[in-house]
């Protein structure tokens, strides 16, 4: 099987738009939102996490997330043992919504992704620790509806970007015309 050739303009193009996610996965992951039971607040970062590992892929979302739990790490907004939570959602929640290369996340795995890896998270914590998991998971349980929820709102307007800046890419590459001008012009760039 062939390897596909990338652009470097598409390379430094993703490049540049994973820095830009990552910063700000980096904000959203320091603000939380109060709950009225203690323990129960959540971080406004896990809809996001949803929506971008759906659109932008697994391995591509979980290079973005390595990258700010570092940037979290050196800020010290963060411990070991947040970036160690923070990882089990990742790969829980960013494999169930990234789901198969080049296929669109269904509705069901959107609104199941952040709550499972947030459930995950949350008994990996309760193992680690050595208590009960059951207030663990009790106390994120608005969390995960807010997560859901979020998360199917968020998503269109995560896909609509994402087409935006692949469609940019193609009027770069075919001298400022899009795939129809150029069907129209007889092919000519």
């Amino acid at each position: 099987m062939r390897q596909r050739q990338s652009d470097p303009s598409e390379t430094i193009r993703n490049l540049a738009l994973d820095g830009i996610w990552t910063a700000v996965l980096v904000l959203l992951g320091m603000v939380k939102l109060p709950s009225l039971v203690p323990g129960a607040e959540f971080q406004l970062s896990a809809p996001y996490a949803v929506c971008l590992a759906a659109t932008v892929g697994f391995k591509r979302y979980l290079g973005i997330g390595i990258c700010s739990s570092v940037i979290q790490l050196m800020f010290g907004t963060h411990t070991l043992w947040n970036v160690a939570t923070a990882m089990v959602f990742r790969v829980v929640a960013g494999g169930m919504a990234a789901g198969q290369d080049g296929v669109s996340p269904g509705r069901g795995r959107l609104l199941l992704a952040g709550p499972a890896g947030t459930a995950c998270a949350r008994l990996m914590l309760a193992a680690v620790l050595q208590v009960p998991a059951a207030p663990l998971l009790a106390a994120a349980v608005p969390g995960m509806v807010f997560t859901a929820v979020c998360a199917s709102f968020l998503y269109p307007v995560f896909r609509h970007a994402a087409a935006q800046g692949t469609r940019m890419a193609c009027r770069q590459r075919t001298g400022g015309k899009g795939e129809n001008q150029r069907e129209h012009s007889g092919g000519k760039p």
